[in-house]
């Protein structure tokens, strides 16, 4: 049993540049017990690149009750566990809060580790007055997508969501085919060596976007106001 035993650690991990990453992160991933992760494939590669040496248990939306409430069971026995994400702080548009409504319920303590999400790097170069802004998480791939972008286009306040390079195109289309005059602060690559930033009408990012197709790599991430 470690002095973190019987805590949920969320532990935020980088978007693209592993110098992102805090010392406090690290420090949590050396001194837990476990470490639940997204894809353990991709998690490992982060552990292996700052030789921590820790077992990886999967965790993500297709888990088991079953599976997560013996995780729960581990912890409060006492083992500590991390829960991490392929990038970015869990929680955000994943399924890292399930586990932590079981731990709270069970009466363990969870505690954040802050740092790298894209909805905080973007909001940051938005340019534009972000005081208040909502925040969607991904688009519906099928049914309520039309409601979602509706929803976009009428909100009072600067709409902040995430996108797949699988549908960017054609959400942006639907986007404009709602409000043609929509303005959004497009982030791709976020952190990373081909990160850039496109702003301009919906129908300017999306003709951008359509003239280069060889950049619709990675997520993305939208501000649309």
């Amino acid at each position: 049993m470690t002095e973190k035993a019987g805590i949920l650690y969320m532990v935020a991990t980088p978007i693209g540049n592993l110098g992102d990453i805090t010392a406090r992160a690290l420090e949590t991933l050396k001194t837990v017990d476990t470490i639940l992760s997204e894809d353990t494939r991709v998690t490992g590669n982060l552990l292996r690149h700052f030789e921590i040496k820790k077992p990886l248990i999967s965790f993500h939306e297709h888990t088991e009750n079953d599976k997560a409430q013996k995780l729960i069971e581990r912890m409060v026995a006492g083992e500590s566990m991390a829960l991490v994400t392929d990038a970015g702080t869990p929680g955000i548009s994943d399924p890292g809060n399930v586990l932590v409504e079981m731990a709270v319920f069970a009466g363990m303590r969870v505690v954040p580790i802050p740092g790298a999400n894209a909805l905080g790097a973007i909001v940051s170069v938005a340019g534009i007055n972000m005081r208040e802004f909502m925040f969607l998480g991904f688009p519906p791939h099928k049914k309520g997508r039309e409601t979602f972008f509706k929803k976009v286009v009428s909100s009072e306040y600067p709409v902040v969501y995430y996108e797949s390079p699988h549908r960017v195109l054609k959400n942006l289309e639907l986007l404009g085919s709602f409000d043609p005059e929509t303005k959004v602060v497009l982030g791709r690559e976020l952190t990373k060596i081909f990160e850039e930033v496109v702003r301009g009408t919906v129908g300017e990012v999306k003709t951008y976007f359509t003239e280069h197709r060889e950049k619709i790599k990675g997520e993305f991430v939208i501000i649309a106001y």
